[in-house]
């Protein structure tokens, strides 16, 4: 028999997951045609791909051995159709952008206004994640994303460093004037551990209150605003907030980067190009702020 695609796609999804549930999940489609479509695939091949267990589905030796074969296919589906869009000449069409809940709160926005009305043909489409998406798989086609060191799959521009300072509420840090360790601090959770910012916290300050911590940094900041302790917060989210006062300068150790980022398969993409030459463009004009010094 041949092959679909279509078909592999779901028996990934399946092995990824360890069910039906989390593969229907992924591939935004209901339980049972999950379900139905395995079934089919499995009487089709004559072979069992999965043993069917309490705890989920586990792969067959038949099932790892499909697995390989079907990750390589999906690795030049993926190569395919990622060269055939970056030959995409076109200045219209949908363009999926990602980018951090803080960045497109506290900056991107505007900027977004300004390219719609220049590019009205482009239909964007804003991933919010906190979470790094994985461009070679098409989840975005363009990350504006703060990070030390891009992917080398990845290419682009790197705006400007992005400081970090501690900041806290007026009313608290005129009750509360003491050192950074007599402070409570508003901290990250673990998902967000791997960000410099929460390094240095936790490597300078290893005893330090923490009154609440949060799964982004916008959450950090609305409770710094509440009066609620202090929090080392990028200098573009803290600095125009008339509620916070810095508490002390920024903090080398937690700086990062802002970078606007694509595959290299997509760069040559007329909306791809347009679009990171304008943000770049764009984002040059917020270099003051986002290096600490629109304080």
């Amino acid at each position: 028999m041949s092959l679909a695609w279509d078909d592999l796609r779901i028996f990934l999804a399946i092995a990824r997951a360890g069910s039906l549930a989390g593969a229907a999940r992924e591939l935004g489609v209901n339980h049972s045609t999950v379900f139905r479509r395995l079934n089919t695939f499995e009487e089709d091949l004559g072979v069992r791909l999965f043993e069917r267990l309490a705890s989920g589905y586990a792969l067959t030796v038949a099932g790892e051995e499909m697995r390989a074969s079907a990750e390589r296919v999906e690795h030049e589906i993926e190569r395919l159709d990622r060269r055939v869009t970056g030959r995409d000449l076109s200045l219209s069409g949908t363009l999926n952008v990602t980018t951090t809940d803080t960045v497109a709160e506290c900056l991107l926005m505007p900027h977004l206004a300004k390219f719609h009305a220049a590019y009205p043909g482009i239909q964007v489409t804003l991933i919010l994640d906190n979470q790094h998406i994985n461009l070679s798989k098409r989840q975005a086609d363009i990350a504006v994303r703060p990070t030390r060191q891009p992917p080398d799959t990845l290419v682009g521009r790197r705006i400007a460093d992005l400081a970090f300072a501690p900041y806290a509420a007026k009313g608290y840090r005129k009750k509360n004037p003491g050192d950074l360790s007599d402070l409570d601090w508003l901290a990250t959770d673990d998902t967000l551990a791997h960000l410099a910012s929460s390094k240095w916290l936790k490597a300078e300050l290893p005893e330090a209150r923490i009154a609440l911590a949060a799964n982004s940094l916008l959450g950090v900041l609305l409770a710094a605003r509440a009066g609620m302790g202090t929090a080392l917060l990028p200098c573009f989210m803290g600095d125009p907030d008339k509620a916070l006062v810095r508490v002390a300068e920024p903090v080398p150790a937690a700086a990062s980067a802002l970078w606007v980022l694509t595959h290299e398969d997509l760069r040559h993409t007329a909306r791809v190009r347009a679009f990171m030459d304008f943000m770049a463009e764009a984002l040059s004009g917020d270099v003051d702020l986002l290096e600490g010094r629109g304080f």
